[in-house]
């Protein structure tokens, strides 16, 4: 039993819940409305009912005061009593040895009770009481000479339950009335969000995300249509990012699939005539087969940091309290190892952040890639880690051409290279991943020419407490990595 009864309320929610907000409000007006008509009917036949018995009994009152009158003038025993009407109230006499005395015709009333006999023994002057003998009645009890009179009335519900079925009756039509209402006004106040579903299924449909839904309603509505279309902006502005990245990785991979494809079709050609070894030397063939890898490599390059730009997953790496000294110095191991004739000089102090060290290290290891193309090779490229402020700053510089002023605003940007890089192997891609790094972490990345009229690539990000206790670095310790 206790398992069954359990799960009604179960399936009544479940069935709550299936139903549409329309049906939700219409359900709530009615049953309110319900409810109200219910209390004010409780209220209204309790009035009611008190104030019918307070004009009945205020009635016997002075009905019993002129019979008690009549009574002590001419005696209990002798005084007059007319025949009954056939009807209105009923009348008895209680003379002192318990008889009574009824007018002609009258209707039988219920046997004299033990308090109405005191009264007319006198020890009380009245009583009023309710029977429910038969019919019910309301019975007025006073003391007169020896004796005592009674008049009782009939006791009438009909006025109450005429009036309670009148009651039902309005209550039906204003319930049915609360539904209808609340029918109405419930599809009047979802009507905005009826059009916000047809909007929102018509650009699921069309895949047209360039359509706002119009902003119309207040309060909640409002911030509502404002949402989707914040929505909508961020998810144009998504596929216009995908549209730009997809169009650059295509002008990007045109010119090494190209020549590499030139390269392998000789080959391939050259080989099919037999004529491989005559045609190309040794030398050139060697060289060819060098700018076969090379090609390769810097597809292989441009693949992953294409992979890397498009996942977008820096905000899917946890963020910890880190050393950057420690990002940078393993960044920069990372960049001798990929580059074994890059000369590296560390100038590193202690400066903590709050950051995603994957992260981290990629963009320090762009800004050390970057810096090794243009070095010479007796110069080292430099990378300085302070802190300035609330910020932690690392500097790499190089003692290369430099950028031109005219280049310096578009550094950062995918794909982008200036005239004097296009000879060498690259992608545009690593310093637009630096900027997207830095940016994540609520820093800012910069460009000038540093002292030694090469590059100076700086970045700034907000520093943190570091816990305590912790051993920090010597400021201006010099570490060359060799």
């Amino acid at each position: 039993m206790s398992s069954a009864a359990g799960r009604e309320p179960l399936r009544l929610t479940r069935w709550w819940r299936l139903q549409s907000l329309r049906t939700r409000l219409t359900i709530i007006a009615a049953t309110a409305i319900a409810v109200s008509v219910f209390v004010a009917f409780q209220v209204a036949s309790e009035l009611m009912d008190r104030k019918l018995r307070d004009t009945a009994e205020n009635q016997l009152r002075a009905d019993s005061r002129v019979l008690a009158t009549n009574a002590e003038r001419a005696g209990p025993a002798r005084v007059e009593l007319p025949p009954y009407p056939g009807s209105g109230r009923l009348v008895r006499v209680i003379l002192s040895d318990g008889s009574t005395r009824t007018p002609a015709g009258q209707p039988a009333l219920p046997p004299v009770s033990e308090h109405a006999g005191r009264v007319a023994q006198g020890a009380s002057t009245d009583l009023l009481e309710s029977t429910d003998w038969d019919d019910g009645y309301i019975i007025y009890t006073l003391r007169s000479g020896d004796g005592a009179v009674q008049v009782a009335q009939l006791a009438d519900d009909s006025p109450i339950n005429q009036f309670g079925f009148g009651m039902l009756l309005i209550g039906l039509f204003c319930v049915i009335g609360g539904a209808l209402v609340g029918r109405t006004v419930a599809r009047a106040a979802l009507a905005p969000i009826d059009r916000l579903t047809a909007a929102a299924v018509r650009v699921a449909h069309t895949q047209d995300l360039d359509a706002d839904i119009p902003d119309e309603g207040g309060g909640e509505i409002r911030r509502l249509i404002q949402s989707i279309n914040d929505m909508l902006a961020a998810l144009r502005g998504s596929r216009r990012a995908q549209r730009l990245l997809a169009e650059d990785a295509a002008h990007e991979l045109k010119t090494p699939l190209t020549s590499l494809r030139l390269n392998i079709e000789l080959l391939i050609r050259l080989d099919r005539r037999g004529t491989l070894d005559t045609a190309l030397p040794a030398e050139s063939r060697t060289r060819l087969l060098n700018d076969l890898g090379a090609q390769v490599a810097e597809l292989s390059t441009l693949a992953a940091e294409l992979t890397d730009l498009a996942r977008g997953d820096i905000n899917d790496e946890s963020t910890e309290l880190l050393d950057l000294a420690d990002v940078t110095v393993a960044a920069a191991t990372r960049a001798r190892s990929r580059v074994p004739d890059i000369e590296i000089a560390l100038d590193v102090t202690s400066v903590w952040v709050s950051g995603r060290p994957a992260a981290l290290q990629r963009a320090v290891l762009n800004l050390i890639d970057n810096a090794g193309k243009w070095s010479p090779a007796d110069q080292p490229v430099q990378v300085r880690l302070r802190a300035e402020g609330a910020s932690a700053v690392l500097e790499v510089d190089d003692a290369g051409p430099g950028i031109d002023a005219a280049d310096a605003p578009r550094v950062f940007d995918r794909f982008y290279r200036a005239g004097s890089a296009r000879a060498l192997p690259g992608s545009g891609l690593g310093l637009s991943i630096v900027q997207r790094v830095v940016d994540a972490h609520g820093g800012r990345a910069a460009v000038a020419r540093s002292a030694r009229g090469g590059a100076l690539l700086r970045i700034d990000l907000p520093a943190a407490a570091p816990p305590a206790p912790i051993a920090r670095l010597t400021a201006g310790e010099d570490t060359a990595v060799r």
